[in-house]
Parts: C-alpha cells; sequence; structure tokens
C-alpha cells in the first residue's frame, strides 16, 4: 500500500474538483509532518497558492475537507503555515505495516542490471592507517553497501600508492638506521615498523636542515640540498630505473605494510574485490602521457618535463612527467582510470573517495581525461568530504602526531569495556562474550560516530563522547536493539506466535505505533536519498530516529500487559519489524548488531 501515491492522487482529484483545474498527481509535494504538528503527510500548498491567487490556508482547509468527505482512509487533516497536514485511519496503518512485516527486505531493491565502481582507502606504503583514513574506508564502505542496496553491483577497489618518493623516505631512513631489523625481530605490526622509519627520515630531515641554517643557508636551500633528501631523489630514480636491489627492498618494506594493513581491515571487517598499485598503473599513465604529446594534447618544455594547459578550462598548467623523467600523483591517476574502465567495461560511474583537500586535483584530473577523448571522463565523481580531528588537534604524519587506526580501536574497545562494566549488565557473559560484546560497541560507536556527520563536513572525533549508551550513537542503537530481542525472546517464551495479517482485530493503534510505522515505510526512501547523495549519514540519522521512537514507545506503552492479545500481537510483529530494519540499516553503515547486551 503506497500512501503517498495514492494521498497524491486524491489531492489531485480534490483539486480538479473544488477549483476545476487539473494537476498530475506527479506534481504534488508531499513531505513528512514536522514534529511539532499532528500528522504524518504533509502536502505543501504554496505552489497551488501561486496557481489560484489564493490564501494557502483556504486551499489547505478546502482540500482537507474533500478528502474526508470522500477518501474513507484518511483520519483528519489540519492546516498550518501553509502546509495541509494528514494523518490516516487505523486501518490503512495496519495494512501499510502489513506491507512492511511481510517483505522479507523492506528497502531493498533487486539488481537493476548496471555497475558502478567505488574506490576508497588507498593508504601509502610509508606509514599505518591513521584516523583520516578509517573516516575515508567507512565512507567508502557504506556507500557501496547502499549502492548495492537500490540495485547496482558495485566493484569496491583501492589503490595503493606504493611508489614515489614518500617511499623511498622510508626506505632510505631504514637503509642507514635499520641495521637489519624487521617486524618479526622488533616485535611491531608491519605497517607500524615502516612508519616508525618515515618519521625517523623526517628528524634526520629537519636536523640537516637545522644545521645548514645555522651556517646561513636560508631554509628553502637547507631542504633542496639536505643529504638525505638527496639520498631519497636518487633512490627514486633508481627505482623507476629497475635497479635489483632497490626493488628488493622495496617488495621487502611493501610486503610488511601489507600484512599489517590486512590485520587492521579485518578487524574494521572491510575487503575489496580488486587491489591496484600505483608502482603498475603509472607506466599505463606514463605511456597515455606520450601519446597525448605525440597528438599535440599535452606540451613539453625545453627540461623535457611534460605538462597540460588548461587555462582555457579555469584550471592552470599541470606537470605530468619531471624533467628527469619520473611521473607525478597524476600520472598514475590517469592510467589507473582508463585501466578499471578497461578491467570493467560496464561500469557507469567510478566514484574516488578522497578528502576534499583533493578537489582541485580531481577537477584536473576529470579534464586531461575528458580532452584525450574518453567519453566515460564525465562520469567519474570525486566523493569529497571534510577532514576529521581530534580534540587534541590536527594530526601530521611527517611529525608522528598522526592517531593510527589500530591503537584508536584499542582505546576504544578499552573506553567500551570500561562503560560497559560501569552499567554492571554482564553479569551471566562469559569472558568471550564479554570480549566479542566490547569488541563490537567498540567498532559500531566508531562507525557511526564518523559517518553520522554529512561527508561534507569536518569533524571533531571524541572518543569518549561516541561511546555513550544514550544519545545519538552507535551503543545507543545497539542497546535499542538488544533490548528488542529480550522482548522477542519473551514473547517466544511466553508462547506468543508471531503471525501478523489485515484480518487480526486490532482494537486501536496510538501515536507512538503510528510514528514507528510511518518511520518503518520511509526506509526504502532514505536508502535511495543516501545512494542519490552519496550520503550514509542519511542512514545513520534514520536509524537514531527510529531507535528513538521505539525507545519512546517501550517506555510508554505497556507491551505484555495489555488485555487484547490481538493487540500484543501487533506490538510483537511490530518490534520485530524495527528490530529488522535496525539491524539492516546498521549493515548499511558496515555495522554488525548484538543481540545481548
Amino acid at each position: 500500500m503506497n500512501i503517498e501515491k495514492k494521498l497524491k492522487t486524491s489531492v489531485s482529484s480534490a483539486i480538479h474538483s473544488i477549483y476545476s483545474h487539473k494537476i498530475k498527481s506527479d506534481d504534488i509535494q508531499i513531505q513528512s509532518t514536522s514534529n511539532e504538528y499532528e500528522g504524518y503527510y504533509t502536502i505543501l500548498l504554496f505552489f497551488l497558492s501561486k496557481i489560484f491567487n489564493e490564501n494557502p490556508a483556504k486551499i489547505g482547509e478546502k482540500i482537507g475537507n474533500y478528502l474526508i468527505e470522500n477518501e474513507d482512509f484518511i483520519e483528519s487533516f489540519n492546516v498550518e503555515k501553509g502546509f495541509l497536514n494528514i494523518d490516516i485511519n487505523k486501518i490503512s496503518w495496519l495494512k501499510l505495516f502489513f506491507n512492511i512485516y511481510s517483505e522479507k527486505d523492506w528497502g531493498f531493491k533487486k539488481n537493476i542490471g548496471k555497475e558502478l565502481m567505488v574506490e576508497f582507502s588507498s593508504p601509502n606504503t610509508n606509514k599505518p592507517l591513521h584516523l583520516g583514513h578509517l573516516r575515508n574506508i567507512f565512507l567508502g564502505d557504506s556507500i557501496s553497501r547502499i549502492l548495492k542496496a537500490v540495485g547496482y553491483k558495485v566493484h569496491r577497489v583501492q589503490i595503493i600508492n606504493d611508489r614515489g618518493i614518500h617511499i623511498c623516505k622510508s626506505m632510505v631512513a631504514w637503509i642507514k638506521f635499520g641495521k637489519g631489523d624487521s617486524p618479526e625481530k622488533s616485535g611491531i605490526k608491519g605497517d607500524h615498523f615502516v612508519g616508525k622509519y618515515y618519521v625517523l627520515y623526517q628528524e634526520e630531515l629537519n636536523k640537516e636542515i637545522n644545521q645548514k641554517i645555522k651556517k646561513g643557508v636560508t631554509k628553502e636551500e637547507a631542504e633542496k640540498n639536505a643529504q638525505i633528501f638527496n639520498e631519497a631523489k636518487n633512490l627514486l630514480i633508481k627505482w623507476e630505473n629497475r635497479d635489483p636491489e632497490t626493488i628488493k627492498l622495496w617488495k621487502k618494506m611493501n610486503k610488511w605494510v601489507y600484512e599489517g594493513f590486512d590485520k587492521t581491515y579485518e578487524t574494521l571487517g572491510v575487503d575489496f574485490d580488486k587491489i591496484y598499485y600505483e608502482s603498475e598503473t603509472y607506466l599505463y599513465g606514463k605511456k597515455e602521457v606520450e601519446k597525448g604529446l605525440k597528438k599535440k594534447i599535452f606540451f613539453q618544455k625545453n627540461d623535457n618535463s611534460i605538462w597540460v594547459d588548461l587555462n582555457k578550462y579555469g584550471l592552470d598548467n599541470k606537470l605530468l612527467v619531471r624533467s628527469d623523467g619520473t611521473s607525478v600523483y597524476i600520472t598514475q591517476d590517469i592510467g589507473t582510470a582508463i585501466l578499471r574502465f578497461r578491467d570493467f567495461p560496464k561500469i557507469e560511474k567510478q566514484i574516488y573517495t578522497v578528502g576534499n583537500e583533493q578537489e582541485y586535483h580531481f577537477k584536473v584530473l576529470f579534464k586531461i581525461l575528458e580532452i584525450q577523448g574518453f567519453d566515460w571522463a564525465k562520469e567519474c565523481y570525486h566523493l569529497s568530504y571534510g577532514m576529521i580531528d581530534l580534540p587534541s588537534g590536527k594530526m601530521k604524519s611527517r611529525e608522528g602526531t598522526v592517531v593510527d587506526a589500530d591503537k584508536l580501536l584499542e582505546e576504544m574497545v578499552h573506553i567500551s569495556e570500561k562503560r560497559t562494566k560501569e552499567l554492571g549488565k554482564i553479569k551471566d557473559f562469559n569472558k568471550n562474550e564479554q570480549k566479542l560484546l566490547f569488541d563490537k560497541i567498540a567498532l559500531s560507536a566508531i562507525k557511526y560516530f564518523l559517518l553520522k556527520i554529512d561527508p561534507k563536513k569536518p569533524m571533531l572525533f571524541d572518543p569518549n563522547e561516541s561511546i555513550d549508551f544514550q544519545g545519538n550513537t552507535g551503543p545507543f542503537i545497539q542497546y535499542t536493539y538488544a533490548r528488542i530481542i529480550s522482548i522477542l525472546e519473551r514473547a517466544k517464551n511466553k508462547g506468543i506466535k508471531e503471525d501478523f495479517n489485515t484480518n487480526l482485530n486490532v482494537k486501536s493503534i496510538n501515536e507512538f505505533e503510528k510514528k514507528i510505522v510511518y518511520l518503518l515505510s520511509i526506509f526504502p526512501d532514505k536508502i535511495l536519498i543516501a545512494a542519490s547523495d552519496f550520503s550514509p549519514s542519511i542512514i545513520a540519522n534514520y536509524i537514531y530516529d527510529l531507535s528513538k521512537a521505539y525507545n519512546r514507545f517501550y517506555q510508554e506503552i505497556s507491551i505484555f500487559k495489555e488485555e487484547d492479545n490481538e493487540t500484543i500481537l501487533f506490538r510483537i510483529s511490530l518490534s520485530k519489524s524495527v528490530s529488522k530494519i535496525i539491524s539492516s540499516a546498521m549493515k548499511l553503515l558496515g555495522i554488525n548488531m548484538t543481540n545481548k547486551m
């Protein structure tokens, strides 16, 4: 039963009857009624006021009265400030709920035969994953799930930035100071081990710069002529020339990092369909740049560096290949984009999950691909998101002040354990059950907190605030879900066989129940909006609204003390549907639920 569709048709008929004017039902605008007014479906009247040159309140009264007299599914109406607010009758609410209850995968569409690609994570192999990566990973993972929910086949990929000067910096530091050390010998996780040498490189570079400055050299000259920096540059040239010893060390250090990444991804519950490596795709990029140079799309300077002039597009000149023949970031991005569309020729759009500091980079990249003649360039999309910081301030990887993902997750588990024990409700949990619970609460807390904010906005992440069993948090929703599971278990133990159908003679449906049914009914719309806007925050805040509505219902309405058995059955069925939707919606955020808290 599609209430909105039925209501639009009825309003269109009302307008035709009252004003002898035809308006297509699809042109009728309906939205959710604001919490400050009574009703659930609101018809916007302002556009009708312009057509009929009449006060919107009068129009609303006329339409409302017509609906009451001519449509048996309308219960009541009120007009407030140009809005016609509608409530439907008990039978309609129960029919609406039955549609939801009887649908196995309410809100989810079957495969529509279209494919998309989502790139996310895409770390460098010179340091471990950090807090900034977590927002990227959770955003890309959730968007992939949401797009799949609306019927797309989604290819989840990442590009590993495993080459370049930053990688060589870690390698140089290991050569100078490593003395044959390894993750196994030191007992340090592989990505942390390599990251330690990246920080060590920066410390050594700063020492050299400060020494040169004291001798009267400018900071710019000191940086340019620092010995360790030139060693890193020379190592990059050796790498691009495939020097055997350099390649051997590069492979060894990258292997350490990959092993570390894999452990973190496993903890996060995230995986990929295909992984691309910059060390491979940059070669495709260089070939494409050479093609563009021959076609005079690009130009070469006297120092042999290759550029593209984008000034007529409101952009500037962009370096594509350095004078020494080494490539830059955008070179591999060109190659990666082309390679992906060759690997997956059916994809309609390629979505890049990358922070907003790279917005200009992607404008340049997409324009370069477009002028190279790739029609699909217009279907490349930068899913830009705001930066994330902690209460302690901004993070700087070069100075070793980033909050790495593993340590943050450990802290979250510790806070989860502390808060849960304070509530004193896990006395019957064994040690394994407790550990699993603490891990789930911690992961749900951080994922939910990072996803509930609109991706475009910068955010401050407070670990303590995220693990709160009250308010708009993952643990609050986990607790609501576990409460419902407990109710369903109690019903089962009482022998209540849940089998809701429209023939049940439910005496009445109260406002708390209406609110829940209405929220359940709009879940498919929320998924569509989240997919369209590439915003998991739509889903997160929807789950919070549903959880709040259920908790209010639970506090105000007795389920098992109700005398009418059919009303009890309805409330149990309603509770079960809420638990299913909460679980389904949280999975769209990459969060698994716990049945017991």
